[in-house]
């Protein structure tokens, strides 16, 4: 099953990621394992330094920004 990562400290962004990426998933039907990575050290072992950030298998697909509904999806089915 993937895993996708939100990082991020819990700020408001960081919420619409989550949100973001839970809608992208309901859409595409793809099963994911969802996690929401708040600790500020385990952030920073994937070497990004601005957040919200979105991994999917522990790599790093977007950093910096909430991405869409769309981004998501185009991440999530290559």
């Amino acid at each position: 099953m993937t895993t996708i990562q939100v990082l991020g400290t819990g700020c408001r962004k960081c919420v619409q990621l989550k949100e973001n990426v839970e809608t992208a998933l309901k859409q595409s039907g793809v099963q994911a394992d969802v996690q929401k990575v708040e600790d500020i050290n385990e952030i920073v072992k994937f070497g990004i330094m601005s957040t919200p950030a979105l991994a999917v298998d522990g790599e790093v697909k977007i950093v910096g920004k909430v991405a869409s509904v769309d981004e998501v999806l185009n991440v999530i089915n290559p």
